[in-house]
């Protein structure tokens, strides 16, 4: 009896025998098994999330190529006439930078607003939940695929555009163009993501898109110079993030930009970097304390 409690395994650990009869030792209960960067787990989640979009490719990538161009085409129509220019640029060059983008931060938006939603209503949230991923891995893994689908959605409209005459994308600042895309998209996805996590139900999800998402994307400057309007209004636009996100993208594009001088669009940079830092630590609290996901 006293051999077998000598050889009997250490309190919260398990031993299990191989074909050689020697025991394999398992770490103690509570003991991470992976440690660091769950590099395969987050991999996997990544890729699980970019295949769910490109099985309907034709509704998520290319559906708002097809939406953005008649944009273009109805604004053009209405307000381009007379070979109007607006910073130096005729009108249809001057609006297609901010079309791509809005499209890119909207389908931001919608990629990564229907990943944990979609398991909380068909009820299998915990595929999400139980694989050994941190909170910071699966939001890594989420923002990446809907960053993803934004640059595709981009390279989609941008294509489109460039179908339709009189459209001009030739870029003055690559940094600008893709230091505003892809914080434009990073913002979206974050804000996705919080929606996600927040909404019950895809009227929630969609009344976040009507009523916020929509509204700030369209009055964001991407049709207009903010300097045409009353000085209230100026001051409610320049609150706004989109706009600094689609007036810097543009100004990616032609070298203008209604924010202000160069230094002033460095300074618009920096600070949606740091609203993103902000707006993604927020939301990490949040997914990690569960609320509406393991209540």
């Amino acid at each position: 009896m006293s051999d077998q409690a000598n050889a009997s395994p250490a309190q919260g650990t398990s031993l299990v025998s191989d074909n050689t009869g020697e025991g394999t030792r398992f770490p103690p209960r509570g003991q991470p098994v992976i440690t660091g960067i769950n590099r395969i787990g987050l991999w996997s989640l990544y890729i699980k999330e970019v295949r769910r979009f490109l099985k309907v490719q034709t509704q998520t990538i290319w559906a708002p190529a097809v939406t953005t161009l008649l944009f273009l085409v109805i604004f053009t129509v209405a307000l381009g006439r007379g070979d109007r220019q607006v910073l130096g640029v005729p009108f249809a060059s001057f609006v297609a930078p901010g079309l791509i983008v809005m499209g890119m931060m909207q389908n931001a938006f919608a990629n990564s607003s229907f990943s944990l939603l979609s398991g909380k209503i068909q009820g299998m949230i915990i595929d999400l939940l139980m694989p050994p991923l941190s909170e910071g891995e699966l939001m890594t893994g989420i923002i990446g695929a809907a960053i993803t689908r934004a640059v595709m959605v981009g390279g989609s409209v941008a294509l489109a555009m460039m179908l339709w005459p009189g459209v001009s994308l030739s870029v003055a600042h690559w940094w600008a163009v893709i230091w505003f895309g892809l914080m434009g998209a990073m913002m979206l996805s974050i804000m996705g993501l919080m929606t996600s996590i927040w909404a019950e139900k895809f009227d929630h999800n969609a009344a976040i898109t009507n009523f916020i998402i929509a509204p700030l994307s369209l009055l964001s400057g991407t049709f207009y110079v903010i300097e045409n309007l009353h000085g209230v209004f100026q001051a409610i636009s320049r609150a706004n993030p989109f706009f600094y996100v689609i007036s810097g993208f543009r100004y990616g594009f032609l070298g203008e930009s209604d924010i202000g001088t160069h230094a002033h669009v460095v300074q618009a940079a920096l600070g949606l970097a740091v609203f993103n830092l902000v707006l993604g630590y927020i939301t990490y609290r949040v997914l990690k304390s569960g609320w509406k996901l393991k209540d």
